[in-house]
């Protein structure tokens, strides 16, 4: 016999069945959602009654094309029910958007970086300055938002949202739960997991959910996130520390304190040091502008000889990175993102001979390779499904009994 307690235990979850199944698929049909996440048609009325009363969801009526019968009834979320502030920490800006509970962008914007001020503290100023102003422009009140997600690259503990190193503060900590206490959720996670993490989502939607995929980002950092999903929907993501596993003992400085890390050669610093010639062990540039990305880019494709190489080295050190990678886990796509896709043409084949080096890339051959150009719109796709997706989870929890159904 269920007690009360553990019948409201069944209700949240079932609550949260309904929620997770309009987060990923969208507005659905009380037969819909019944036969997608397998609730009898009488729970998902409860549910959706409930919901409906705490203001977490809406009906929507839906006329269909021909303009004739009734209307179909959607349930979908409601915007209004709350918002979320997703902040992307970056080389060079930190970006802050705002977006409701049903994951529509209502507003963005960017604050500029200092790079001579690597101060935590200062940081920690801005950040909380730059979330004011993000409830100013939009007239909200901070009781409004229900989750602030953060992003970085770098390594992150986001169970206890800490990042623990970085490329914009080294290995000076930030504890972002801590410094935004005042704020009911803060989390934080590895930009190319959340990158890994809206590619699973869109294969998923695409019909290609079940199989692994790999993120590579590649820019002023490099990083990796790997995705696996199954039959369920369960996304399971994870962001390996690919740009600092050791590559070669060749004394190449890294930006991690290191030597010959993936990173050293092929991040932005590591190909400006070798096309240039600079001595290995030189200290790394915090950060190179882009423009001069593109002016060694250009030299390589007129032929200059040294800025050939230093992107063959470049590709050659992803490629074998990717191979023990893959020899750990199994052969999968890899999707190239972040301002470095642009130079996929002189990269690529450093790429393909660094992974048919190995034994798993001459038994299983290439994985298929893409660009997606835009990481930033990736990075705000994880930032919302992950981050809704939790908030979801708190509200089908935390909603008022209305008594046993």
């Amino acid at each position: 016999m269920l007690t009360r307690s553990s019948t409201e235990l069944v209700r949240q979850q079932n609550s949260a069945l309904v929620l997770a199944s309009l987060r990923r698929l969208g507005a659905q049909s009380h037969t819909e959602l019944s036969a997608r996440t397998g609730l009898a048609s009488a729970t998902v009325s409860a549910i959706t009654a409930e919901l409906e009363r705490a203001r977490i969801i809406e009906r929507l009526e839906h006329q269909s094309a021909g303009g004739r019968g009734r209307p179909r009834v959607l349930f979908s979320p409601r915007r209004d029910c709350g918002y979320l502030v997703a902040v992307r920490i970056s080389s060079d800006v930190v970006q802050y958007s705002l977006a409701d509970y049903a994951g529509t962008l209502i507003d963005r914007f960017e604050e500029s970086r200092q790079h001579a001020d690597p101060s935590t503290e200062r940081f920690v100023v801005t950040l909380r300055e730059g979330l004011a102003k993000a409830l100013q422009r939009s007239a909200l009140g901070r009781e409004r938002v229900l989750a602030v997600s953060i992003s970085s690259k770098g390594i992150v503990d986001p169970t206890a949202t800490r990042l623990l190193w970085s490329p914009v503060f080294g290995t000076a900590e930030i504890d972002f739960a801590s410094v935004l206490c005042e704020w009911s959720s803060v989390t934080l996670s590895n930009e190319t997991l959340l990158v890994a993490h809206a590619l699973g989502r869109r294969a998923e939607k695409a019909g290609e959910g079940g199989r692994s995929l790999a993120a590579l980002s590649l820019g002023h950092s490099v990083g990796l996130g790997i995705a696996s999903g199954d039959a369920d929907g369960d996304l399971k993501v994870s962001a390996p520390n690919f740009g600092h596993m050791l590559h070669a003992t060749d004394g190449k400085a890294c930006r991690c304190g290191a030597q010959g890390c993936i990173e050293a050669s092929a991040g932005f610093y590591g190909i400006l040091r070798t096309a240039f010639e600079v001595p290995p062990d030189t200290i790394p540039a915090k950060f190179v502008p882009l423009a001069e990305m593109d002016k060694i880019a250009l030299r390589a494709r007129q032929g200059h000889r040294m800025s050939e190489y230093a992107f063959r080295q470049a590709g050659l050190a992803l490629g074998q990175g990717l191979s023990r990678v893959f020899s750990l886990h199994e052969s999968m796509p890899v999707t190239i993102t972040g301002l470095g896709a642009r130079f996929m043409d002189l990269l690529s084949r450093g790429i393909e001979e660094g992974l048919m080096q190995t034994q798993q890339g001459r038994l299983q051959g290439m994985p298929a390779i893409t660009i997606a150009p835009d990481e930033a719109t990736l990075v705000f796709e994880g930032h919302l499904d992950r981050a809704l997706t939790q908030v979801d989870r708190m509200l089908a929890g935390e909603r008022p009994v209305t008594g046993d159904k």
